[in-house]
């Protein structure tokens, strides 16, 4: 075994007030596949063969089907699986949390997220004797740091990628000098994100930046959300495009998510949805060093 017993029993209590937290919001628990015809086409990120399948890396689509369906308010903890990642902050299988809402954004997501955060962190904290977990609970429960990417890279990078968009300086000064700057001590958003980054996320109407937003929690990277995109034509587009970085790229290309456009085009509700590490979140609440102390197995 990785972790101790004693941090499977933290990671018991965690997932057990994520549960009642949603339960409480008024949401359903959906589960949905874990091998797939068609995983969602994202640069930099390949999926675990399977067969004739592949292993997710988010159960994102699927769970769109659901809200194209009828379904509101949902939300999935469960496995998800990126081939070749592996380090102290990755692992080739996680566990993930998503949740999606209809008639929000990705700035109600943001406050979901808030609410969230600091009840789950009080179940789990609440009674500790360490110094550290009082900070956090404080932490969590006050004043967030949000923070304009635009305003981030033009005071601290020197250049604005809003105005002329370099995809390797950007990633580069995300990692070198932007993220290793985000405020420490409180959690930390990174908000408004230029087109060019959009992923499957909703573009303002006058077309310069993604409604998308980063959290950070001491400078460690805990959850990605959007407004999410619902133009089946800007879907296609936006896959076709992803498909053509791959190719670029030398990496695979999957087929395109019918099913998924299929429900685009009955017409998917205007939403909020949001990925979060769960193992992530597990290991800072902990103030643990590495992935592998909060999950069962290094397999």
């Amino acid at each position: 075994m990785s972790a101790s017993c004693a941090m499977l029993g933290f990671r018991s209590r965690l997932l057990w007030a994520v549960r009642q937290f949603f339960q409480a919001e008024g949401y359903t628990e959906v589960e949905t596949p874990v091998r797939l015809r068609t995983p969602a086409q994202e640069p930099h990120i390949e999926a675990e063969p399977s067969g004739s399948y592949w292993l997710r890396t988010s159960p994102e689509f699927h769970m769109k089907r659901i809200l194209s369906a009828g379904l509101p308010k949902i939300f999935q903890l469960g496995p998800c699986f990126r081939r070749g990642e592996r380090g102290h902050l990755h692992h080739p299988e996680y566990t993930m949390l998503e949740w999606y809402r209809t008639g929000t954004d990705y700035r109600g997501i943001l406050d979901e997220t808030r609410r969230l955060l600091s009840f789950a962190a009080t179940q789990v904290l609440a009674d500790s004797k360490e110094e550290h977990a009082e900070r956090l609970l404080h932490a969590l429960q006050a004043d967030w740091a949000v923070l304009s990417v635009r305003e981030e890279y033009t005071r601290r990078a020197g250049w604005d990628p809003f105005s002329s968009f370099d995809p390797d300086r950007f990633d580069l000064d995300m990692v070198n000098i932007i993220e290793p700057g985000l405020p420490r001590g409180k959690p930390a958003v990174l908000i408004d994100y230029p087109v060019q980054c959009a992923a499957f996320a909703r573009i303002r109407q006058h077309g310069q930046s993604a409604e998308r937003w980063e959290l950070y929690i001491d400078g460690i990277e805990i959850a990605n959300a959007y407004s999410e995109l619902t133009d089946p034509a800007e879907m296609r587009r936006r896959l076709c495009e992803n498909a053509r970085k791959s190719r670029s790229a030398q990496q695979t290309v999957y087929p395109d998510d019918k099913n998924l456009l299929a429900a685009m085009d009955k017409g998917l509700p205007d939403c909020g949805g949001i990925a979060l590490g769960f193992d992530r979140l597990a290991m800072v609440l902990a103030r643990s060093n590495s992935l592998d102390e909060v999950m069962a197995f290094r397999e």
